[in-house]
Parts: structure tokens; sequence; C-alpha cells
């Protein structure tokens, strides 16, 4: 999966460097900076998918650096207040922002928060797959081996479509956990990715104790096998 690059403007650089170690096994990089004046030198110099902006900046407002950003980009922005004032949340998403957290806040609320933004604002994604074996409809949850039609739960579903959308890519297990469970692996039960798996290749392997399309590379990860179809 693409890395996502994330700018956080925040002049408190101990909560920055909680935030980065808090989602740093979540395919983010990030830039920290801790004031307008950086800030804005990164943000003309980089690319970025989200920002993480606070308010409050020790050379001026956050507020107008949004301002900012809105007039040349319409990449998401998490707005950080230390203010639970009404007429301080108005105006951050007056000027542009996507959404708000007021400190101090849950670092796994400001997760979810983070993932919900990038998935409301990802590129439109695939949604069939087909090889001279499988077809897959995963907007129409249609799916078909050599012509015969397979039922899976929304969970196989999801395991299945990272799969075959990165093909020969070895995908970790934190990666697909984050994937089919994205509102927090906390709460999943730990052998749930491996019952997922073991049920999609009970419907899609020829044998499934020896699986030739779901490849298991131990200490890594799995990957969808193209050289083996």
């Amino acid at each position: 999966m693409a890395e996502r690059n994330i700018l956080i403007v925040e002049d408190d650089s101990d909560l920055a460097e909680g935030i980065c170690l808090s989602l740093g096994n979540d395919n983010f990089r990030f830039v920290c900076c801790g004031d307008l004046a950086a800030a804005k030198e990164a943000f003309a110099g980089g690319d970025f998918d989200l920002l993480i902006l606070d308010i409050n900046l020790p050379d001026g407002s956050g507020l107008s650096f949004c301002r900012e950003v809105r007039r040349v980009s319409r990449v998401p922005i998490i707005l950080l207040t230390a203010k639970d004032m009404e007429l301080d949340i108005v105006t951050g998403l007056e000027c542009g922002g996507d959404d708000y957290i007021t400190k101090p806040f849950s670092l796994m609320v400001l997760r979810a928060r983070i993932r919900a933004l990038l998935r409301r604002n990802a590129p439109e994604e695939k949604s069939d797959y087909q090889d001279e074996i499988f077809h897959f409809s995963f907007g129409t949850m249609k799916f078909y081996k050599q012509g015969r039609e397979i039922e899976l739960s929304k969970t196989e579903q999801r395991i299945l479509y990272l799969l075959v959308m990165h093909p020969g890519q070895i995908l970790t297990r934190e990666q697909l956990l984050e994937w089919v469970w994205p509102e927090g692996t906390e709460y999943v039960e730990d052998n749930a990715l491996s019952v997922g798996i073991r049920r999609l290749r009970d419907k899609l392997e020829d044998v499934p104790g020896e699986p030739k399309y779901i490849r298991t590379l131990y200490g890594k990860g799995y990957v969808w096998d193209l050289q083996r179809l």
C-alpha cells in the first residue's frame, strides 16, 4: 500500500512525537513543524495527504495557514485546539478545516479520525479483478472461480480485496488487520485474521492445505501469487 504523507504543525514537541510514535505502524510518513514559518516551507516543498494543524502557534494562528492552504489545495485538514469553544470550532470549519479535535485527546480517537478522512478523500478504487481462473466483482459482491460462484463473508471480501489489488506484494499481518478492521484492532481476536485467511483458502484453493494463490511468507506476511496462476 502506498505510504501516506502527513504534515503535523504543533509547537508541543512531546505531543507531536507521541502522534508519530502511536501511528508509526500505519504506513504513514510524518513531517513535523513547530511553527507557521516551518510549516509553510514544508507544505510548499512537499506532497501531503493530510494536515494536522494546531490553531495556536508561537508565530501566529493556524487558522490563517488553514485559509492559505485552502486557496491552493483540497488536502484534508484536522484542526487541534485547546479550547472547547463553539466559536473556535465554527471558525476553524469555516476556514476550511475538515475536522477538529479538542485537547487533550485520545491518540486512538485521532487515529480513527485520520483513517476516516483519508478514506473519504481517497481516489475511486478499482472494484473488479479478473485473471484466467478468478473473477471478483467487489462492487456487486459476486465472486467466481472458473465460472463457479463462491460465497464470501464481508471479512473475507476485505481480506481478498487487499491481496488481489496488490498482486505479488507482501502484505504484513498488521497491514491486513488495519485494513479489515479500520476502527481499531484492539478489539479484534488475535486469530481473527488467520481464520479469515483459512476460510478464503478453503473456498479458493484447489488444495487448501497446499495453497497456491494466497501464500504465506513466514515472518513476513501474505501474498497473492500471480506466478502460480
